[in-house]
């Protein structure tokens, strides 16, 4: 077999049997890397440090994974303009902490019968909201709903980092007024008083 050494030298085409001496020599373990290979490929190593290595590896892996979330809004085609506004705020948010934004105008009744209504609602929302996210699925009908998905326009991974750069930020302006140091004394500066004039004194009481 082809021999690795634990710093990935090259030891060359060696016996098991001197494979394995080198192992019990080196106190580590003869580990078969590449058992299809011509000849196998067998490495020495602490296996038991490899395996810590590697779940610690896929731990992080998994930590800084980003799933990407689709949140719902839901929306009416005669929507009252405040109820508008907060919907828009909603839609706002999501797009800068990075998530897809599913919006569904409902159509209920006779409203089935206006699409325009609602394509021209999503319209609306979607340039409103152009600086932030752009439409990833254009406005379809689907049944009585009509659904539009925007997609942000940066990655959620670079919105998460915003925020905690943002947030570090923060604690560290507050740790900073914290070690200012208290003033206990407040000075006051007082003018003297001038003296009126003689002609605007009270007359004294005869």
């Amino acid at each position: 077999m082809r021999l690795v050494g634990p710093n990935g030298e090259q030891v060359g085409i060696v016996r098991v049997e001197d494979a394995l001496r080198l192992a019990a020599e080196a106190d580590l373990d003869l580990v078969e890397v590449a058992p299809m290979a011509k000849p196998p490929v067998a490495k020495l190593m602490d296996f038991g440090k490899y395996k810590y290595e590697a779940a610690m590896k896929a731990r992080e892996a998994r930590k800084n994974q980003i799933n990407t979330v689709i949140k719902e809004i839901k929306l009416r085609p005669k929507i009252d303009p405040h109820d508008y506004g907060t919907k828009k705020g909603h839609v706002e948010r999501f797009l800068k902490g990075g998530d897809k934004v599913k919006v569904t105008i409902m159509f209920r009744g006779r409203e089935q019968s206006r699409p325009e209504l609602g394509y021209r609602l999503l319209q609306r929302l979607a340039e409103d909201v152009i600086e932030l996210g752009t439409v990833e699925s254009a406005p379809k009908q689907d049944g009585r709903n009509m659904v539009m998905v925007l997609a942000p326009t940066r990655r959620k991974a670079d919105a998460k980092a915003e925020q905690r750069r943002q947030r570090d930020a923060a604690r560290t302006d507050s740790d900073e007024l914290a070690d200012e140091p208290a003033t206990d004394e407040v000075e006051q500066t007082v003018e003297p008083a001038q003296s009126q004039p003689e002609a605007e004194q009270a007359p004294e009481q005869a």
